[in-house]
C-alpha cells in the first residue's frame, strides 16, 4: 500500500487532497502547522504530524517521522494582495518563504529517498493566476511563478532516477482560506492613487457568477498526476482554471 505526504492540511485543498487519497486505500501523512485530529475521518491508515515548512528542524522531523513515502504533494501556501508599490517587502519575504522556499525545501528533504529507490512522484500545488495577468497579487504570483519554473526543471534533473515531478494549478476557489489569509496581508487599500482601482478588481473578484474551483477538482488533479505516469506536466484544476489555460495555449 502507498503513501502519500501532503502539506498544508488543516483545511482547503490539502484537507481535501487527504481526504481524497484515504478514501482511496493509500496511507497519507497529513501534516499542518498546529495538528489537529478532528478535520479528518479516524483512520489506522491516517497520520496527522505538524509541520512549518519555513522551519527546517520542522521540515526534518515531519520527514524522518513519515518514513518512506511514495508521494510528496506540497500544498501549503497563503495569499496576499495590496498594490506593490505599498506591499512592505517583509510581506514579500513572507510569501516567498512558505509558497516558494518552502516548496525547494521539502523537495530537497525527500529527494534522497526517491532517487535512491528510483521511485517517487513530487506534485507542487501553485496557481492559476500564473497563467493570467492579474493586479494587486504580485508577490503571490510571483512565488508560484517561481515554483514552476522550479518544478520544470527538477522534473528534468530527476527523470533518469524514475522521479515524477508534476505541476496542479488550481483557480480562485470560496473553499480556501486564501481571501482570509490575504486579508491579513492587504496593505494601502485605501492609498488615495489605488482605492478606485482596488474597488474595481475587488468587485470583479467577488462576481459570484464567474466559474470557480471547487477542492475536489484540486484533489482529482492531484490524484492523476500522483497516479498516471502519462499525465501532463501542468494540469489546471478547476472551470476557471481550464478556461485561462487554454487562453494561455
Amino acid at each position: 500500500m502507498k503513501t502519500v505526504l501532503i502539506t498544508g492540511c488543516s483545511s482547503g485543498f490539502g484537507l481535501e487532497i487527504a481526504r481524497y487519497f484515504l478514501a482511496r486505500d493509500w496511507h497519507v501523512v497529513a501534516t499542518m502547522r498546529t495538528p489537529r485530529n478532528d478535520v479528518l475521518p479516524p483512520s489506522d491508515r491516517l497520520r496527522v504530524l505538524a509541520l512549518d515548512v519555513t522551519d527546517p528542524e520542522s521540515i526534518r522531523q515531519a520527514v524522518e517521522a513519515a518514513g518512506a513515502i511514495d508521494a510528496l504533494v506540497n500544498n501549503a501556501g497563503f495569499g496576499a494582495a495590496s498594490p506593490a508599490e505599498i506591499t512592505p517587502i517583509s510581506t514579500v519575504r513572507e510569501v516567498f518563504e512558505t509558497n516558494t522556499f518552502g516548496t525547494m525545501a521539502m523537495t530537497q528533504a525527500v529527494l534522497p529517498q526517491f532517487r535512491q529507490r528510483k521511485a517517487g512522484v513530487i506534485v507542487n500545488v501553485t496557481s492559476s493566476v500564473t497563467l493570467k495577468v492579474l493586479p494587486l497579487i504580485s508577490a503571490y504570483r510571483a512565488s508560484k511563478a517561481a515554483v514552476n519554473a522550479f518544478t520544470e526543471s527538477v522534473a528534468l534533473e530527476l527523470e533518469p532516477f524514475g522521479v515524477r515531478v508534476r505541476l496542479v494549478l488550481p483557480g480562485r476557489s470560496p473553499e480556501t482560506r486564501f481571501s482570509e489569509n490575504a486579508h491579513d496581508r492587504m496593505h494601502g487599500l485605501d492609498h488615495a492613487a489605488y482605492a478606485d482601482f482596488v474597488q474595481k478588481v475587488f468587485a470583479r473578484l467577488t462576481d459570484t457568477s464567474l466559474p470557480v474551483t471547487h477542492a475536489r477538482d484540486v484533489a482529482e488533479a492531484v490524484w492523476l498526476a500522483v497516479t498516471d505516469p502519462s499525465s501532463p506536466m501542468r494540469i489546471p484544476a478547476g472551470a476557471d482554471a481550464e478556461a485561462w489555460a487554454a487562453e494561455a495555449r
